[in-house]
C-alpha cells in the first residue's frame, strides 16, 4: 500500500466533529478548502409543501439543479416516514447515487428540550431519538434541535431546563458518534449570550451550536427588554461551539449582496477568526425572486467571498 502523502493525510484527518481543519501546506489556501457548501432543505419549502418537489429526491436535486453535494434535511418533511426504515434506504440510496454527503438533519415539532415539565422535557428528548438514528444510517454528522422553553421562566431559570434537555439527548446521540446541535431559533434561543451560556452549562463534547446568520429575531418574550440581537456579536457569541454554519439569505442587491448582512464581515469572522472549515449551509428565505433563484444567488456569494478570503 502506498504511503500517505502530508496532503493526502492531512486531508483524511481534517474532519472531527463535523469540522474541518484547514490543511497548513506552507502556501495560499484554494478557496473549497476554507468551507463546503450544501444546500438546507429548507431553502425549498416552498415547492416541497406544494408537492412540486418530491422530498425523497431532495439530493439528486441539489447535485443536478444546483451542483452542491452536500445536504442538511428537514425531518417536517419526513414525519409520515419517521418509522419507514424502507424510505430511508431509499433516501440514502439516492444521496449515494449522487455523490452526496448527508450534512445532518433539522428537526423541528417534537416538544421542547427546555420544557418545565420534566415529564414534556424527557418526551422531547425521546421523540429526537429516531432522528439520531436517521442521522446515522444516512451518515450525518448531527441533528440540528431547538432549545425552546416557557420563557416566562426568565433568562437563567430557561438556561437550566434547555442545558438539562440537550445534555440528556446529547448523551443519547453520543452513544451512536452524532452530534446535537441548537439554533439560533426565536425566543431567547435567539439571544447570543444565553444561547452560550446554556452550551456552557451542557458541557458536553456531543452538544454545539448551529450559529444562524440571520434568525437573531427574539421577539417579546417579556422578560428582556431586546426583541432582536446584533447578528455578528450572537454568531460572535455561538461560534466557539459551532459544529456547522447556516448562511441564512433574504434579499440581494443588484450586485449579488445580501442586503440583510454583509457578508464579507461574516465569513471573515467565520472563517479567519474561528478557523471553521466544515460545511457552510444555504438558507434562502425571501420571496422577492424565486427558491431556485436565491438558492443560486446565495451559492454565488458564499463562493465570490470564498475566493475572496482564500486571496488573504
Amino acid at each position: 500500500m502506498r504511503s500517505l502523502s502530508r496532503r493526502d493525510f492531512l486531508a483524511a484527518s481534517a474532519a472531527i466533529g463535523g469540522v474541518a481543519l484547514l490543511p497548513r501546506l506552507g502556501r495560499a489556501a484554494e478557496p473549497a478548502e476554507l468551507f463546503k457548501i450544501s444546500l438546507a432543505q429548507w431553502s425549498l419549502h416552498r415547492a416541497l409543501f406544494a408537492k412540486k418537489l418530491d422530498a425523497l429526491k431532495f439530493a439528486e436535486i441539489t447535485a443536478k439543479e444546483y451542483g452542491i453535494n452536500g445536504v442538511e434535511y428537514v425531518n417536517q418533511f419526513y414525519k409520515d416516514k419517521k418509522k419507514d426504515d424502507g424510505y430511508l434506504k431509499d433516501l440514502k440510496k439516492v444521496a449515494d447515487d449522487n455523490k452526496v454527503v448527508s450534512v445532518l438533519i433539522m428537526c423541528d415539532g417534537e416538544g421542547n428540550l427546555g420544557d418545565p415539565d420534566e415529564k414534556k422535557r424527557a418526551a422531547a428528548v425521546e421523540n429526537h431519538k429516531r432522528w439520531t438514528e436517521w442521522a446515522k444510517f444516512l451518515g450525518c454528522h448531527s441533528i440540528r434541535v431547538n432549545a425552546a422553553s416557557d420563557w416566562k421562566k426568565g433568562f437563567a431559570e430557561t438556561q437550566k431546563l434547555a442545558a438539562d434537555g440537550l445534555r440528556k439527548l446529547a448523551e443519547f446521540t453520543d452513544t451512536l458518534g452524532i452530534n446535537t446541535i441548537v439554533e439560533n431559533h426565536g425566543g431567547l434561543s435567539s439571544h447570543g449570550e444565553w444561547l452560550a451560556g446554556v452550551m456552557k452549562q451542557v458541557d458536553h463534547k456531543r452538544c454545539g451550536t448551529l450559529p444562524d446568520f440571520g434568525n437573531f429575531n427574539i421577539g417579546n418574550v417579556g422578560v428582556i427588554k431586546e426583541t432582536s440581537y446584533d447578528r455578528y456579536k450572537g454568531v460572535d457569541e455561538l461560534m466557539p461551539f459551532a459544529k456547522g454554519v447556516s448562511a441564512k439569505t433574504h434579499d440581494f442587491d443588484d450586485k449579488g449582496n445580501e442586503t440583510h448582512t454583509d457578508y464579507r464581515k461574516m465569513m471573515e469572522l467565520v472563517v479567519k477568526k474561528y478557523k471553521y472549515h466544515g460545511f457552510v449551509g444555504i438558507e434562502y428565505e425571501g420571496g422577492k425572486i424565486g427558491e431556485p433563484e436565491g438558492i443560486k444567488a446565495t451559492k454565488k456569494l458564499l463562493e465570490t467571498v470564498r475566493a475572496e478570503l482564500a486571496k488573504g
